[in-house]
């Protein structure tokens, strides 16, 4: 099988919140990152969410990466599988999203 992916990926851990919209009370829940690029990002979630279904997600950067300020990403994107795992031999889901867009916001108000 040839790899599929044009963007480089980084194997990065930090929280993430997501949010279903197209579930009825929209919940958000917690989760943590696997890996990110530019385009698309692989989450560890507890709940169960469909394929195909739109997502939004916000993200604090680490301040290692954000070199010492607080940066806030927020995206949306599209679900496009889940699939069960085992993290730390607890049962979790493993979630791939591509990033249809997304908003970087410094702690000092500056979008980019």
């Amino acid at each position: 099988m040839s790899e599929r992916r044009t963007t480089r990926r980084y194997d990065l851990s930090f929280p993430v919140t997501i949010r279903v919209p197209s579930q009825r009370r929209a919940e958000t829940q917690t989760g943590k990152t696997r890996d990110v690029s530019t385009r698309g990002i692989y989450l560890i979630i507890d709940q169960d969410v469909p394929a195909g279904s739109d997502l939004d997600l916000t993200m604090m950067l680490p301040t290692e990466m954000s070199q010492g300020a607080e940066v806030l990403v927020r995206a949306t994107g599209k679900i496009l599988r889940v699939e069960p795992r085992l993290e730390g031999g607890d049962p979790r889901l493993g979630v791939a999203v591509v990033i249809e867009r997304y908003d970087i916001v410094r702690s000092d108000g500056v979008k980019n």
